[in-house]
């Protein structure tokens, strides 16, 4: 139980890092911040803060259902993005981030995210598609990787 609250902790520190960023602009494309579902590996809730028109951080809780890992997976991630046009709504992003697995056997790991973003124009949504190589860093070192799809409202 320790293990994972030290784990859970470090999570926390890297979120409460990223406060730091709140004096950048706010994201032009769309609102500022957004909570919506991610279905994939795996699968929960997913919040996205834009600190800028380019650079976002996002928040994921999420439960695997693999036969190997039934576990709660928190995720936190600063992710810069590439418009593909001036006025496209479609970005490519990418990132790094860090995650942890909550359950008997804890893991803490870094997180380096790719996807694509689609902002929708007159309609406080976006959806995305990612993929995500992780390397388990404790208690053993291990390459891992999720993927999901997702879908957030902004307020």
């Amino acid at each position: 139980m320790k293990t994972r609250l030290k784990y859970f902790f470090l999570l926390l520190f890297v979120i409460g890092i990223s406060g730091s960023f709140e004096s950048l602009n706010a994201q032009q494309k769309g609102d500022n911040f957004g909570i919506g579902v991610m279905v994939g590996e795996p699968s929960g809730l997913t919040v996205k803060k834009w600190l800028s028109d380019n650079t976002a951080f996002d928040i994921g809780a999420a439960w695997s259902l693999s036969d190997k890992t039934e576990a709660l997976h928190l995720h936190s991630d600063l992710l810069f993005h590439s418009w593909f046009e001036d006025n496209s709504n479609l970005a490519f992003y990418y990132g790094i981030g860090a995650r942890t697995i909550l359950d008997s056997d804890a893991k803490l790991g870094v997180r380096l995210p790719f996807g694509l973003n689609y902002v929708f124009k007159n309609i406080p949504f976006d959806m995305f598609v990612e993929a995500v190589p992780i390397v388990d860093l404790a208690p053993d070192t291990k390459f891992a990787g999720n993927g999901a799809v997702g879908l957030r409202y902004y307020f």
